[in-house]
Parts: C-alpha cells; sequence; structure tokens
C-alpha cells in the first residue's frame, strides 16, 4: 500500500500579520496627520495673563473646527494671530526648556505624524463681546456689561485691593466680524481694554484672525482638565442685532 504526502502550503500567516500591522499603522498616520493638521493643535502657555485659568507652562490643545465650521460663544477661551501690534505688548517667548526625555519623545511622536509641535506665535484670551455685543465696565458693583446685561465672572483675578473686574472704565460697540475679548488675568493683560485704554493699536480680534477653541489643559499632568465657556454667566445676555 503506497503513502501519499499532503503537498506543502506556503505558510502565509506571518505575511497576513505583518501586512495587516502595516495598513494598521499606515491609516493611524493619515488619521494623526489630518486631525493635527485640520482638527487640533498644541500651544503653550508662557505667560500669566490668563490666571488662574490657565498657568505659564501650561499646555492645551485647540478645536480649530471653531469658527470654520462651529459657531464662537461668549466665554470661549480662543487662541488667535497677532491683528496688529498686540505682540509688541504681551509677547510670547520661545517654548519653556523640557527634561531632554520629554523632548525625546515628543520629537519622535512629531516626526512620525503622531504628535504636535508647540506654536509659539500666537494670543489666547478670552471671548466677551461678539460681533455687535455693546460691552461696557463697570457698573456700581464693578461688572462688565455685555448688551446692558450684568455679568458675574468667577473665572477671573483682579489686582489685590480691587474690586472691579477692569482696570479702567470703558464702553465699547464691537464692529462686525470682530471680537472682544480679555484675559481672565483683568490686571495683567495686554487684551481689548488694554489698547483700547492706550489707544495704540486697535482694540478689536478679526474673526478670520482665530486659530480655534481652546478646550483641554493637557500638561502639566495635575493640570489636566477641560476649559469651559462658562455658559451659565452669559446665558441672560441676548444677541446683538447688527445693523
Amino acid at each position: 500500500m503506497s503513502t501519499q504526502t499532503a503537498p506543502v502550503r506556503p505558510r502565509h500567516g506571518a505575511l497576513r500579520f505583518v501586512r495587516d500591522i502595516v495598513i494598521i499603522l499606515a491609516c493611524a498616520l493619515l488619521i494623526s496627520f489630518v486631525v493635527k493638521t485640520f482638527v487640533v493643535r498644541s500651544f503653550y502657555i508662557p505667560s500669566g495673563s490668563m490666571e488662574s485659568t490657565l498657568q505659564i507652562g501650561d499646555r492645551i490643545l485647540v478645536n480649530e473646527f471653531v469658527p470654520k465650521v462651529a459657531a464662537l460663544n461668549r466665554g470661549d477661551v480662543v487662541v488667535f494671530t497677532d491683528p496688529g501690534g498686540w505682540l509688541d505688548s504681551d509677547a510670547i517667548p520661545a517654548t519653556a526648556p523640557q527634561p531632554a526625555a520629554v523632548e525625546a519623545i515628543q520629537s519622535a511622536l512629531t516626526a512620525v505624524g503622531l504628535g504636535t509641535h508647540d506654536s509659539d506665535d500666537h494670543l489666547i484670551k478670552r471671548v466677551i463681546g461678539l460681533p455687535g455685543d455693546t460691552v461696557s465696565c463697570c457698573n456700581a458693583s464693578g461688572e462688565l456689561q455685555v448688551n446692558g446685561v450684568p455679568i458675574k465672572e468667577p473665572y477671573i483675578t483682579i489686582a489685590a485691593n480691587q474690586t472691579k473686574a477692569s482696570p479702567n472704565d470703558f464702553s465699547v460697540t464691537v464692529p462686525p466680524g470682530m471680537l472682544w475679548v480679555m484675559g481672565d488675568n483683568r490686571y495683567d493683560s495686554a487684551d481689548s481694554e488694554y489698547h483700547n485704554a492706550r489707544k495704540d493699536v486697535s482694540p478689536y480680534v478679526p474673526i478670520s484672525d482665530v486659530v480655534g477653541r481652546a478646550f483641554v489643559i493637557t500638561w502639566p499632568q495635575k493640570h489636566w482638565s477641560a476649559l469651559s465657556d462658562y455658559p451659565d454667566v452669559f446665558d441672560r445676555v441676548r444677541d446683538a442685532k447688527l445693523h
């Protein structure tokens, strides 16, 4: 009786595994590239103008769908490019040095598309007035008013022995296509109020200059948190009618 040997089939299991890994990595890199190019960006906080919401050395992520796809809201913390002359008084220095290991990991992730370099030529403030809004300060209680409605701002830091939400009184109507923005550290922020008082450059930020809305603190670990736009602060403010 003769015996027959089954034909030996080439083993493709290992090749399939390698192929699947390559496809998964390629998809991950593509998704990461799209996300970091069109969806989120990383920014470093170099100054105290947004204390105590943001501390010096914090790193944040910014949603670039706002305002390109989603609308801006009062209370949003936004990153924007210099509208003209603002960086001269609120300059953003180079990114703070990091431990060598952290720097190496970040560089490696960025090189393969899984990380982002910090952007160090922008400003960050909170939106107080939208186009058409009348923003004024200060009423008898030292509060800001938006379209005649006083707002209580739990997120602000004011100077010692001060009670007003702004170092200077003002009343402005925000032009079409513009924003009125202020730092949470009201007495130490080169913001719309600061430039309005100095009358050096325009105090308004074009919406077209907004890069996106900051939505989370990513570093250091002890500061991990989402960034709120405090909708309850502005919920009684009615939208202005643009003429």
